[in-house]
């Protein structure tokens, strides 16, 4: 059987990569491991990222105050993409190898290609491996992992206010965003309970059921949960740092908890042992299943009670879990150095921590009916020029992309790309100022910004990408 795994074909000019966020341009941006130094990956004519040519892009600015260190060089970060298509990261559990928990911010203008250094909110004394996640309307909510506390970030204004306080600390918390704009968290520190952040007038936290006994997804001695995905049925899909899964059904009202059930347990290995995904990736595939790395607990060393090597892969359809094939290095990865962002062209890339990144082919489509739909677009585009495109679930049906506190590389804003007629030939457009960051927003008419930068010029079919899925292509002519 084939493997569904291919090597990216020219390996990015840094020794390592870890945190990969997707550019509004289709480009992938890619943190270097414990450096300030960033790169892009862009896909070739054909859209394809395995062979795809890389850049350096601005380094972290030095001398941030807070940072506990003459360098910016953090690891294990809060990070986003957000409304008007610009980079946002916070904080750094290291700092160039040491342990810092920095207390730093910083935004990312991919046309100018400059950081700009943010203020933090204010009393806090680090940021770290915050957990964090863009709510719908555009703002960045993120945890204090010293307090209870949190902090909202706007990015129309660069500035911060507080947040309401949570039940539990937010240190090494995954965050969800679901439908109705709340955030969902299992609390790693008052386990087996569950929180949400309900975004209203008074927003808050509220209780929100508690995990089924024997199946706690919590390693309580190490601090560690897995990722949690929103599924396309409305569902979030959790993984324990332990062996076990569980599924979240959300509330019909906001008043509500909503409900827990048992998930599958990941299979014992070779050697009779349970696997976990003690700091994990995940990410959701166009064919609706989830794809998500598990390894066995190491017994002895500096990493102890971590997941070692060798690193499996599964997907889960919903039901259960099935292993699939991994990639060639997989006997030498562990979990927490694995990274997953789902492409637009419906694949995940696999980051490892070294310079060799992978690209995962699934199998199957997705439904019809998770597509994004373009209601109205221009039918001449001007190189140079702005435009509105409006539509249907044009920021797709998830985040689709998990790891946890140490990384967050959501994807739920729309990609739009133009397929030349004549040549075949894909260019990606730029998008920015979506109406919305929600996610699964269903029939309701949401809209972009596209700018067109220097593609060819003639008749091409024009879609919107979101979560690796295609809308309908749509005529038009660039000028």
């Amino acid at each position: 059987m084939a493997s569904p795994w291919r090597k990216v074909a020219n390996p990015p000019p840094a020794p390592s990569i870890d945190t990969m966020l997707l550019l509004t341009d289709g480009r992938v941006m890619c943190h270097a491991y414990q450096t300030a130094d960033w790169y892009a990956l862009a896909p070739d004519a054909a859209s394809d990222y395995a062979n795809g040519t890389w850049t350096r892009l601005a380094s972290l600015p030095s001398n941030v105050p807070g940072q506990h260190g003459p360098v910016n060089a953090p690891l294990y970060f809060a990070s986003a993409v957000v409304k008007d298509g610009r980079v946002f990261i916070a904080g750094g559990e290291w700092n160039a190898g040491v342990s810092a928990d920095i207390l730093a911010a910083e935004i990312y203008d991919p046309v100018t290609d400059a950081w700009t250094s943010l203020p933090t909110p204010e009393g806090w004394a680090a940021i770290g491996d915050a957990p964090s996640s863009v709510l719908a309307d555009g703002r960045v909510l993120i945890g204090d992992i010293k307090s209870t506390r949190t902090a909202l970030f706007d990015p129309a204004t660069n500035t911060w206010t507080a947040g309401p306080g949570k039940h539990g600390q937010s240190a090494e918390e995954t965050w969800t965003l679901l439908p109705d704009g709340a955030v969902l968290s299992v609390e790693v520190y008052a386990p087996p309970n569950a929180e949400r952040y309900i975004d209203s007038a008074s927003p808050e936290w509220k209780a929100s059921g508690s995990i089924p006994v024997g199946h706690e997804l919590v390693d309580t001695a190490m601090k560690e949960i897995g990722p949690a995905i929103l599924m396309p049925n409305g569902t979030v899909f959790a993984i324990g740092a332990t062996q076990h899964t569980a599924v979240y059904a959300p509330p019909a009202g906001a008043t509500e908890e909503g409900t827990w059930s048992a998930g599958p347990d990941f299979p014992e290995d070779a050697n009779h042992k349970l696997p976990g995904a003690v700091d994990a990736p995940a990410c959701l595939l166009p064919n609706g299943k989830v794809l998500c790395v598990a390894g066995p607990k190491l017994e002895s060393g500096n990493d102890k009670g971590y997941a070692g090597e060798p690193s499996r892969f599964f997907e889960y359809d919903g039901a259960s879990l099935t292993e699939v094939q991994p990639p060639e290095s997989a006997g030498a990865l562990r979990t927490y150095s694995c990274r997953l962002l789902v492409l637009p062209t419906g694949e995940a890339l696999l980051s490892t921590c070294t310079s060799q990144l992978y690209i995962y082919k699934p199998d199957g489509s997705p439904h019809a009916s998770w597509r994004p739909t373009i209601v109205e677009v221009p039918t001449e585009i001007t190189r140079g020029q702005t435009y509105e495109i409006r539509g249907t679930q044009l920021n797709g049906l998830s985040q689709a992309n998990s790891y946890g506190d140490d990384a967050q590389m959501a994807t739920n804003y729309p990609i739009a790309r133009v397929a030349d007629d004549t040549t075949g030939t894909i260019s990606y457009l730029r998008t920015h100022d979506h109406s919305t960051m929600g996610v699964a927003t269903g029939a309701t008419v949401v809209s972009t910004k596209i700018s067109a930068p220097n593609m060819p010029v003639g008749p091409g079919q024009l879609s919107i990408v979101a979560n690796g899925i295609e809308s309908a292509p749509v005529p038009v002519v660039t000028k």
